[in-house]
């Protein structure tokens, strides 16, 4: 079996390595040419800056790491890049989310079982260790892995070993571990999650920035995905963000982070039609207009203009944010003279505010609910019901 150094002679990602590294040389100052290092992603604020040379440092180890955030930063996006600077770049990369697999299907997930481990096992299945051999497993959402299985979790990261679900065979687990999580794991040791699993994957930590500490970023982010947006949808008249929506759009808090504006960015294109052109601050959403972190005078203009004959999909809807008390436009909540669908009109504030709760928790269905004050069960029901998706 091959060593996680050993690589195939032209194998593309070797290359491309070899081409950023050199063979049996330093690597190139992360200042000279970060696009080089990561192509994948936007930005250059300092904040940014910071977590990329740690990246960049911890890489090449075969040591765990964790990587910390708010959901929307882009933590999928840092543990591609770890891989992909690693000795392990030629090898497999294989991602578990642990919020998306049942609590009973997880342990199979991971480590495989053999056929009539359980009722369902009708076949053999082979678990992410066994796929990630010699490469890179990447847990998502480790903190919401339930106990009982953080305590297998951490038996196979001290001993090296596991068994398939039913099987009596022991396979070695030579894999580097990264996991992920939006949550704040000591707040939860001992309680939710385990302390010697903790310090078991913290040994390179990783904390990534919220979008409002990288202001800076915001107008290259906006350029991205516009561009991304533009070309997907095959508009005539390409669309465009303008300065003012830009300056706008910067001091804004992005709860939901990078996803939130990759979301907001395609919405507006899409409502462009072919129409395209210069996208404007009137354009914007309402819970952008509103928000309480406005710091514009042209802001609050906006957002007491009148409304003529709303319409119930089209009423401004409240933001989330806790602290300061939302500011409404001013026709807000008054009966239009032609009067509304009652039902329809709150179904649908009700759906804005579900797909609001899913955008700003990367569709963590257990962290939307609590921030709308619903048994996760409810919310599952009402999603499937409505097909709501972010």
């Amino acid at each position: 079996m091959r060593s996680p150094d050993s690589r195939t002679p032209g194998d593309p990602r070797s290359q491309a390595r070899s081409a950023l590294f050199g063979e049996g040389a330093a690597a190139p100052a992360l200042a000279e040419n970060p696009r080089a290092w990561f192509p994948e992603i936007i930005g250059r604020s300092p904040a940014l800056r910071s977590v990329l040379e740690t990246v960049a440092k911890v890489a090449r180890s075969d040591g765990a790491v964790l990587i910390l955030g708010e959901s929307g930063t882009g933590k999928e996006l840092i543990a591609s890049a770890v891989h992909r600077l690693s000795n392990r770049s030629d090898r497999p990369y294989i991602t578990v989310n642990s919020s998306a697999i049942p609590e009973n299907l997880l342990e199979s997930e991971l480590f495989g079982h053999e056929k009539g481990a359980f009722t369902s096992a009708h076949t053999k299945r082979i678990g992410r260790f066994e796929e990630a051999h010699s490469g890179t497993l990447f847990l998502d959402e480790i903190g919401d892995m339930p106990m009982s299985l953080q305590s297998k979790l951490l038996r196979v990261l001290q001993d090296k070993k596991y068994s398939p679900l039913g099987g009596n065979e022991t396979r070695e687990a030579d894999v580097r571990i990264i996991a992920a999580t939006n949550m704040n794991l000591k707040d939860s040791l001992n309680k939710s999650f385990r302390l010697d699993l903790y310090h078991r994957l913290n040994v390179f930590p990783i904390t990534l920035p919220p979008l409002r500490h990288r202001a800076e970023d915001v107008a290259d982010l906006i350029e991205h995905f516009t561009e991304i947006s533009n070309r997907s949808k095959g508009v005539s008249t390409p669309c465009f963000f303008t300065p003012e929506a830009i300056q706008i759009l910067s001091t804004y808090d992005w709860p939901g982070n990078i996803r939130q504006l990759q979301n907001m960015v395609e919405r507006m294109v899409v409502m462009r039609g072919n129409e395209g052109g210069g996208i404007l601050p009137a354009d914007l959403d309402a819970e952008i207009l509103i928000a309480p972190t406005a710091r514009t005078p042209e802001l609050s203009s906006l957002a007491a203009a009148p409304v003529s004959a709303p319409h119930p999909t089209s009423m401004p809807i409240p933001p989330l944010h806790s602290g300061a008390a939302p500011r409404f436009p001013e026709s807000f909540g008054k009966l239009p003279s032609e009067g509304l669908d009652l039902v329809q009109f709150i179904e649908s504030l009700e759906n804005d505010f579900i797909r609001q709760a899913l955008e700003r928790t990367g569709n963590n269905r257990n962290q939307a609910a609590k921030l709308l004050g619903l048994n996760r069960t409810t919310l599952v029901e009402r999603i499937k019901k409505r097909r709501l998706t972010t």
